[in-house]
This record gives structure tokens, C-alpha cells and sequence, in this order.
């Protein structure tokens, strides 16, 4: 099995877990809001219905980007899964935070007593497992990878293009910080028979998730735009051209991230003067092998010989000057 065949599969498999789990958590914790009329189970099941939604969209994403590059799109399709990813952070925000805002202003203008509470207790409880095993699966999945490229599993997950697994790692973590603001209005209220406590719970929740959606949202804006290497890995890059025979100097490099297996190298390199056209063919093979064995992510180079600074352009021998 290739490494990108091994790492779209473990990407897919960490989504299907989260979707698993948020599905049978949104229905439990929907049932227990209905029942204890607690605003910030309500805004909790919310929350989980956001989460199942977007990573619907995540595997849709996933399944999408992986199309052959054809005629009409010659550079594949890596880039549609960040299209999906953003939808998927606005669905978070529309989806999760804005009900829970609502609700839990809702809950304090309109203060009721709170109901009985046992039931979203269990609820809580057996939600907060089931979300620990879908973040655990998520968090293997960072550190495996970022052993991989031999940097910590935190600054991996800050810098990812793998925008499937970073939402799975971040939504499930907030999802157990909510269950605890929800377990903590729940206790709130029944110590002082105020439904304040569930209400300010909601509120908390529902900036949780502004949060999560805009730190997802601006990560893939940014990868839609257009995003280099990192600086370690573009002098990498650089370093490998120079060690080709022939090449002199790398005058221009342009790198772009397309997908989690799919970098793009663009540059304009220097090739010795009296190197001959077979010279620079071979050069230019052997640069793409080289970076491709030393970063198997790259899938696309592209060099364009181009002359040194203070090299006079000159027609090839055999040319009339004009």
C-alpha cells in the first residue's frame, strides 16, 4: 500500500469514528434535554448535530479530492476538500454556535426552574467516553504522522494541510470541554434551583464553537488561497536542487500545497553554461526523483532554465543575433 493510499485511508477511518459517535450523541442528548428542559443539553445536541454534519461533508471532501486530474482539471482535485472543509466550519457556526447562543440568551431572559437532571447526567457521561475514543483516534492519527516528519504532534496539527483530521481533533475536543460547561450548568442548577446556570452554560458553549469555526474557517481559507511549504521544507527543497549536477543556483521557487499528498515545485533554476541540452534534460529528471524520494507528498515539478543575475542573454550558437 502506497503511503498516500495509507494516509487517506487512516484520515477516512478517524472521520467515520467521529460521525459514528455524533450521530448516537446528538439522538441521547436531544432525548435528555427534551426530558430535564435543560437549555444547554439542548445547545450540546446542537453541537453534535453540527459536528456529524460537517464531518459528513469532511468524508464527502476526503472521497472528492481523491479524482484523477482529467483534461478540464489538469492539476487534480486535492484543493475540493478545503471547499468542503469551509462549508463544513460555517455549518459548525450556523449549525452549533448560533443555536446555542440563542438558546442560552433565551434561557437567561426567560429563567425556568431546572428539570430533573439524572437522565442528562448519563447522557454526559457516556458521551464524554464515546467522544474520548473518537479524539483518541484522531490524536494517534496527528502523532503518527507528525513522527513521521520527525516535529511535535502540537505544531503538526497547527500546520497540517490535512484539514479532515485537524476538524475531528479540534470538534472532539471541544465537544468534551462542552460536555463539561454542559455538566457544570446542570450541577449549577441543581444546587441552586436557578436555570441561570444552564443558561450561561449555553452561552459558553455556543462561543466554544465560534471559536472552533473560525480557527477551522481561516485555516482553510488560507489553504484555498494558496499555501508554501513550510520554511524547513522549502530549504529542503532548495538543498536537493543544488545537489543535482549541472544546477548552479535556484533562483525562484515557488512551492504549493494542493492537498495532504499533493505539493506542487515550481522554479526557475540556473544551469551551468556549458552544460548541453541533454545535460539539462537529465538534470531536471533527476531533480524530480530526488525530491520526490526525499518528500513523497510532492507529486508535480516543474523547472524553468532560466539565466543567473548579471549574465548577459545571448542567442544559442548557431543563431543569427537579431
Amino acid at each position: 500500500m502506497s503511503d498516500e493510499k495509507s494516509h487517506g485511508g487512516e484520515s477516512t477511518f478517524t472521520v467515520v469514528v467521529a460521525i459514528a459517535a455524533n450521530l448516537g450523541i446528538a439522538v441521547a442528548k436531544l432525548v435528555a434535554g427534551l426530558i430535564s428542559a435543560s437549555s444547554a443539553m439542548l445547545s450540546e445536541a446542537a453541537h453534535s448535530v453540527a459536528d456529524t454534519v460537517t464531518q459528513i461533508m469532511l468524508l464527502i471532501a476526503l472521497k472528492r479530492s481523491r479524482k484523477p486530474a482529467d483534461e478540464e482539471h489538469p492539476l487534480g482535485y486535492g484543493p475540493e476538500r478545503y471547499i468542503w472543509a469551509m462549508l463544513a466550519s460555517v455549518a459548525t457556526f450556523f449549525g452549533g454556535a448560533v443555536f446555542s447562543l440563542y438558546d442560552g440568551i433565551h434561557a437567561l431572559i426567560h429563567v425556568e426552574d431546572p428539570g430533573d437532571p439524572f437522565v442528562s447526567y448519563v447522557v454526559l457521561g457516556v458521551a464524554f467516553l464515546l467522544e474520548s475514543y473518537s479524539l483518541r483516534t484522531g490524536v494517534r492519527q496527528v502523532r503518527h504522522e507528525a513522527a513521521g516528519l520527525g516535529i511535535l504532534a502540537p505544531r503538526y496539527l497547527r500546520r497540517t494541510p490535512d484539514t479532515a483530521v485537524k476538524a475531528v481533533v479540534m470538534e472532539d475536543s471541544a465537544a468534551l470541554v462542552g460536555l463539561l460547561l454542559a455538566a457544570g450548568g446542570l450541577l449549577g442548577g441543581q444546587l441552586s434551583g436557578s436555570g441561570v446556570w444552564d443558561g450561561i452554560a449555553s452561552v459558553l458553549i455556543g462561543f466554544l464553537l465560534v471559536f472552533v469555526a473560525w480557527v477551522l474557517g481561516r485555516s482553510n481559507a488560507q489553504l484555498l488561497i494558496g499555501r508554501s511549504l513550510p520554511e524547513a521544507m522549502r530549504a529542503g527543497v532548495r538543498e536537493e536542487l543544488l545537489s543535482v549536477p549541472h544546477i548552479v543556483d535556484v533562483l525562484e521557487l515557488t512551492t504549493l500545497i494542493q492537498g495532504p499528498d499533493e505539493v506542487l515545485i515550481a522554479a526557475k533554476v540556473d544551469f551551468r553554461d556549458v552544460a548541453s541540452a541533454e545535460q539539462v534534460e537529465w538534470a531536471c529528471e533527476e531533480a524530480d526523483e530526488q525530491l520526490r524520494e526525499r518528500y513523497p507528498s510532492i507529486r508535480r515539478v516543474y523547472l524553468d532554465p532560466t539565466p543567473g543575475p548579471g549574465q548577459r542573454r545571448r542567442a544559442p550558437r548557431g543563431t543569427d543575433e537579431p
